[in-house]
């Protein structure tokens, strides 16, 4: 219970660094993300989106971080921000481009026609994601809606930041989704094998929670690798044949 409490304040207090440089309260972290997203806005972006209505930006970014983990909907962000889809597009590439966001696209190997054919939205930062949607401590992130979609993107996170550090700036991540439901939230691609991810909170994984990579076993195309359950397990141990469960502290 120790190691899932200071997982979930680590995930809730975000990944800026000048968080970690005192020991900051709860009243800190709320300052600290106000004046970020004061100073982004004004700083960065202002001039760069030639915002008018600062309002329907903040109401757009709130949009985003509650859609965090789910296949991009533009129509829906935009009649949160009572903007057009145009709009919303140009807004977000602006939050993509500044790392704020980082839109996973399906998996593009023509292998399966039925594939759904649409990014998946990551809000990089979870404490700023927090901040945006009025989780104020780590005990309301653990016990609210979005603690499932909030650690997934902790974990998608991590991984994409594992390829950044080592340069790779394109790294060959995809999400798979297809119109029978079958619905994989990672995969890897080395050469002519994709190795599937599943993100899931829970610390006593079972079987049906990686019943989705059987649908990758159809294809002629590429070989399926050993596949991973990413949760709050505390060990490393066989999931199947050909999945293990690995703790989200391994990563």
């Amino acid at each position: 219970m120790e190691f899932q409490d200071s997982l979930t304040s680590f995930i809730h207090k975000g990944s800026f660094p000048e968080l970690y440089e005192t020991d900051s309260d709860l009243h800190d972290w709320a300052d600290f993300y106000s004046s970020y997203l004061q100073t982004y806005i004004e700083k960065d972006i202002r001039d760069v989106l030639n915002i008018q209505d600062e309002s329907a930006f903040i109401k757009f970014i709130k949009a985003t971080a509650s859609l965090t983990g789910e296949i991009l909907n533009l129509t829906t962000i935009a009649g949160i921000c009572g903007k057009d889809v145009k709009t919303v597009k140009a807004w977000l590439s602006v939050l993509e481009s500044s790392g704020l966001v980082y839109l996973l696209e399906p998996y593009h190997n023509n292998f399966n026609k039925r594939m759904v054919k649409t990014p998946k939205l990551y809000f990089l930062d979870t404490g700023l994601a927090c901040w945006l949607l009025g989780w104020n401590t780590p005990q309301q992130l653990v016990n609210g809606a979005m603690w499932g979609n909030i650690f997934e993107s902790f974990v998608f996170a991590e991984i994409l930041k594992s390829y950044y550090n080592d340069g790779i700036i394109k790294p060959p991540l995809f999400h798979y989704r297809d119109s029978d439901k079958n619905e994989i939230d990672l995969m890897i691609e080395v050469g002519d094998t994709l190795y599937p991810i599943e993100v899931k909170t829970s610390s006593d994984p079972t079987r049906s929670m990686v019943s989705a990579f059987r649908c990758l076993l159809t294809n002629k195309i590429k070989k399926v690798g050993t596949g991973a359950l990413i949760c709050i397990a505390r060990e490393r141990l066989p999931l199947t044949d050909n999945v293990w469960t690995l703790p989200v502290g391994m990563i």
